[in-house]
């Protein structure tokens, strides 16, 4: 069996290659453009174990080797580079760090999704960047309306506020501006509205997701980024680490007795953290117990915060609906009944006592 240790570049490779049989270990350039990087992994025999930090536009390289029986395993680049205290950084010596790390059982290895779930992130991902274009043509027909005295801000969108937009005495190439951005919304309007269908069917075939959905203020968008962004909720000990993953805890820097604490870390998922942070702010017009919480919170800071918090506890509440299996009305009443909180870091052994004695 062979050991591979891969640093990837767009255009090109460095590999190092341990062969358990002989014990050599060999360096090679592979150029990914003209094909060599592919049939170098073609003429390797399966299954060879191969290791590569997490790094955009390598998608293709993992396929294939999946495809040709080939173990991969991608790694936190992070921990990879602060596991190595040389300052000289080459991508010969990042290649032979990682194979070390792979002979030495101290790969940090990530959790990666399957084809089925990659595929829906692109669903997710392709209608996020759709609603941000459609928000910068919303945004210059705004501006056109301004520049004419007219103020309705979002009721510019009605039936009646279109009217009045298409009806601006505008000439030149301000009109020809007004109505291809009136052509691109509607285009827009109609795409996005085919997306949102999509994801509502998905969302109602996953199971996970649907019983996120019973929480008031989650949809199908929210639940579906969650589950598909948290895979096996298993592999998380306990809440802390999901808010932790997500990066919705404090910054901090601590040392000799004394805590210092900053805004959130932001080491996560960012459009999942901003579609909680949205999702918090329904839920806490529809859930009176995260209201009355956050209405709390905002007297003595400020909303910012308050509303960064209602996410936190969202995200905790999502991750115990899914540890243990439950609906809204079930979660709730566990929490009612518990003198420790579910947002709070219990560990899972504890829940499921509680989970027992009230059975």
């Amino acid at each position: 069996m062979k050991i591979i240790g891969c640093d990837f570049h767009p255009s090109w490779q460095q590999v190092a290659v341990f062969d358990a049989e002989t014990g050599e270990i060999a360096e090679l350039k592979l150029m990914n453009g003209d094909g060599e990087a592919e049939r170098f992994y073609r003429g390797l025999e399966a299954p060879a174990l191969i290791g590569m930090e997490a790094c955009g536009n390598s998608q293709w390289l993992i396929e294939l080797l999946e495809r040709l029986g080939h173990l991969v395993w991608v790694g936190d680049a992070a921990q990879i580079r602060a596991s190595y205290v040389r300052r000289q950084k080459t991508d010969r010596r990042d290649a032979g760090h990682i194979l070390r790390l792979l002979m030495e059982d101290r790969f940090p290895r990530l959790w990666t999704p399957t084809a089925e779930q990659r595929d829906l992130r692109q669903l997710l991902i392709h209608r996020h960047k759709l609603v941000e274009i459609r928000t910068r043509v919303k945004n210059g027909l705004q501006h056109l309306a301004l520049n004419r005295g007219v103020q309705k801000q979002s009721r510019l969108w009605s039936v009646r506020g279109r009217a009045c937009l298409e009806k601006l005495p505008l000439e030149g190439w301000t009109a020809r501006r007004r109505e291809d951005l009136l052509q691109l919304l509607a285009e827009l309007d109609r795409q996005i509205g085919e997306l949102d269908k999509a994801v509502g069917d998905a969302a109602e075939q996953h199971a996970q997701a649907r019983l996120l959905m019973t929480q008031p203020g989650v949809g199908p968008i929210t639940s579906l980024a969650f589950v598909l962004t948290i895979g096996d909720v298993n592999r998380f000990k306990h809440s802390g680490q999901v808010a932790s993953y997500l990066g919705l805890i404090p910054r901090e820097h601590s040392s000799g007795g004394k805590q210092r604490l900053g805004s959130i870390s932001k080491q996560g998922n960012r459009f999942l953290r901003q579609l909680l942070v949205e999702a918090a702010q329904t839920v806490n017009r529809l859930d009176e117990g995260f209201r009355r919480q956050y209405q709390a919170r905002c007297h003595h800071k400020p909303k910012g915060v308050a509303k960064v918090a209602a996410a936190r506890r969202l995200t905790v509440r999502l991750y115990w609906m899914l540890r243990q299996n439950v609906g809204y009305p079930e979660i709730v009443h566990i929490e009612s009944s518990s003198r420790v909180p579910l947002t709070g870091r219990c560990q899972v052994a504890t829940l499921n006592e509680r989970s027992r004695i009230q059975q």
